[in-house]
């Protein structure tokens, strides 16, 4: 049974209980546009005991808010009692809550959009504040007073914007004017809760609009100033004729779409440190070092968003290495299958493509890598620790800076082919590091 279906059968269950039920909110408003809805979201009279009494399996996520998930064939379905809420007093959730009426349910939702009911009995859709007049017209409006909602919830500021460039909507002025004026309000929402918006946006089919958005509201500057530095940071002219830093980012990101996130903020991140290394050399403007200093304020960032370690990592290295393909040409082949062997080089190829069409639009280091990556990929793996630490000390090596010399030289000339297996390995050790069988 599929998941709608499922749904459907909660509903009919609560019904046959003599509850009021119907599917509520983004299931509805997708259905609305013609697009298969993922996640199918519930809303009842019932409360929450009445819930939990009816379906066997349930877990009580936000029972004081009138919250339970129901499980149906190990699927979770949101179930949530029709309600009124009282005050907010941390910019994020409501003090209290009272069970109440539909009429009541759809004024403390976020947009118009998304305060829309499903009644299964007739297929009929319950809209009492206009989103359906508003999907038609494409804007993200909040329901009822647009200060009032965000000061109730301060993520609802990120929300618009991430519902503008998922959808493809325009904001409504005073819903647009009220974000603005409450951005500041954002600093207060945990980074967990604001990195998953932003990785949202960043993920949507509209990343650099999003970014566009941020920045003219004002909510970028609250969690990532750096992204106005950008701004009419020049660049020269023969490498970057489209123009300034924050232009060609954003022309990279608008070649993204749905892309996944690690990509994504590499390819926001990538110029980050050239602000800070602007030099207007007599030959032309340089951005020294901005690869190394861009991987070390990509991981800072990171860490302030709450991306996890795994991704940091990631991301910090599509910045530190997005220079190198400028050298693939002339690089030994060990150096080179090195670098084809960077994780996800995937997103690195990607990035280089994406980063080449925002500027100069030269592909030939892409067509390169990627041929070479492909060929690459058909490989067997090298051997791999054919010569030792153990193996250096018996030979009478001491450990230290010579270890990393010698190892990291056969390692060179296993990539280059040179070196087949063990035997060759330790041979060529003796001949090029011992003299007279001695270190």
């Amino acid at each position: 049974m599929n998941k709608e279906k499922l749904g459907r059968k909660i509903i009919e269950n609560l019904h046959q209980a003599g509850f009021e039920a119907y599917f509520a909110g983004g299931c509805v408003r997708d259905r609305e546009r013609g697009v298969a809805p993922k996640d199918f979201d519930i809303t009842t009279s019932a409360t929450p005991d009445q819930i939990t009494q009816l379906f066997s399996k349930t877990v009580p996520v936000g029972a004081a808010f009138g919250v339970i998930l129901v499980i149906e064939d190990d699927i979770p379905f949101e179930v949530a009692t029709f309600r009124k809420e009282g005050p907010y007093q941390d910019g994020r959730h409501p003090e209290k809550v009272s069970f109440s009426t539909v009429e009541e349910d759809v004024q403390r939702r976020d947009f118009t959009v998304n305060g829309l009911y499903l009644d299964i009995r007739n297929n009929q859709v319950i809209d009492l504040v206009g989103g359906r007049e508003d999907l038609q017209k494409k804007i993200i409006r909040t329901i009822g007073d647009p200060e009032k909602r965000f000061l109730e919830d301060h993520l609802r500021l990120m929300r618009a914007i991430r519902f503008a460039v998922q959808l493809g909507f325009e904001i409504e002025s005073a819903t647009f004017a009220a974000i603005k004026k409450h951005a500041k309000k954002i600093s207060l929402i945990s980074a967990e809760r604001v990195r998953d918006e932003f990785t949202k946006i960043l993920t949507s089919p509209q990343p650099a609009r999003g970014i566009r958005l941020l920045d003219e509201t004002g909510l970028a500057k609250e969690f990532f100033p750096e992204l106005s530095k950008m701004k009419g940071v020049e660049q020269p002219m023969e490498y970057h004729p489209e123009g300034d830093v924050f232009i060609h980012t954003l022309l990279l990101l608008d070649g993204l779409k749905n892309a996944e996130i690690e990509l994504a903020m590499g390819a926001l991140l990538h110029d980050v440190a050239k602000p800070n290394t602007f030099q207007r050399a007599p030959d032309r403007i340089r951005f020294h070092g901005h690869d190394v200093l861009g991987a070390q304020m990509a991981r800072e960032i990171c860490k302030r968003l709450a991306f996890s370690n795994e991704q940091t990592e990631l991301i910090a290295s599509l910045v530190l290495e997005h220079l190198r393909f400028k050298d693939v040409f002339n690089m030994r082949l060990s150096t080179l299958k090195r670098f084809l062997s960077l994780p996800r080089f995937d997103l690195h190829l990607e990035q280089h493509r994406l980063d080449c069409l925002a500027s100069y639009g030269n592909l030939d280091a892409y067509q390169f890598a990627k041929v070479k990556y492909e060929e690459f990929l058909k490989e067997p793996p090298p051997p791999s620790k054919l010569v030792t630490g153990a193996d250096l000390k018996a030979f009478g090596f001491v450990p230290g800076p010579i270890f990393t010399e010698i190892l990291r030289d056969v390692e060179d000339q296993i990539l280059e082919g040179a070196i087949r297996d063990r035997e060759e390995a330790l041979d060529y050790v003796k001949k090029k590091f011992l003299i007279k069988g001695r270190p």
